[in-house]
């Protein structure tokens, strides 16, 4: 499922560093609720890995060592070991392992490039981390915990329509 424009053009018209911290913000709660989340990467903790909505203007860097994520737009083609690129949505899907990579892979719908065995033990731990988006966004909404936690229910149940 692509973004809808009423969604993803308001987000790619945001200054970047308007992104960049609220990026960062979600990251590092993620970072305090799963941290053991990188520890399976083992050598390929030192890799960088690139993620890039094809329905956003924007691309996202992680570093695990570092525990450090980078937003830049796409025109920045910021270098990286394994690059994975696909819908939001579906880049989403795959971060809490409720659809297939390789069925997403081989009908086109994710794109990956680079270290593929870096790759592969990154989607080893996101599969062993246990991510629950609505759940960990709840978690880091305070007194709205319940709103948002049934707000992100609701986006993922439409999202998935189709995936899986």
């Amino acid at each position: 499922m692509i973004l809808p424009k009423a969604i993803s053009q308001p987000i790619n018209r945001l200054p970047l560093p308007v992104i960049q911290r609220g990026t960062k913000l979600v990251f590092n709660q993620m970072l305090r609720q799963h941290p053991t989340l990188f520890d399976r990467l083992g050598d390929h903790a030192t890799k960088s890995f690139r993620f890039t909505p094809a329905d956003l203007n924007l691309s996202f860097l992680i570093v695990p060592a570092r525990r450090s994520i980078t937003v830049s737009r796409k025109s920045a083609r910021m270098p990286a070991d394994a690059s994975a690129g696909g819908p939001l949505l579906t880049l989403l899907a795959l971060l809490e392992g409720r659809i297939d990579g390789d069925a997403m892979f081989f009908a086109r719908s994710l794109s990956i490039s680079g270290d593929m065995e870096a790759m592969l033990a990154l989607r080893n731990a996101l599969d062993d981390s246990g991510f629950d988006l609505p759940r960990d966004l709840g978690k880091a909404a305070g007194p709205f915990a319940p709103l948002v936690t049934r707000l992100a229910e609701m986006v993922r149940q439409r999202a998935l329509v189709g995936l899986v």
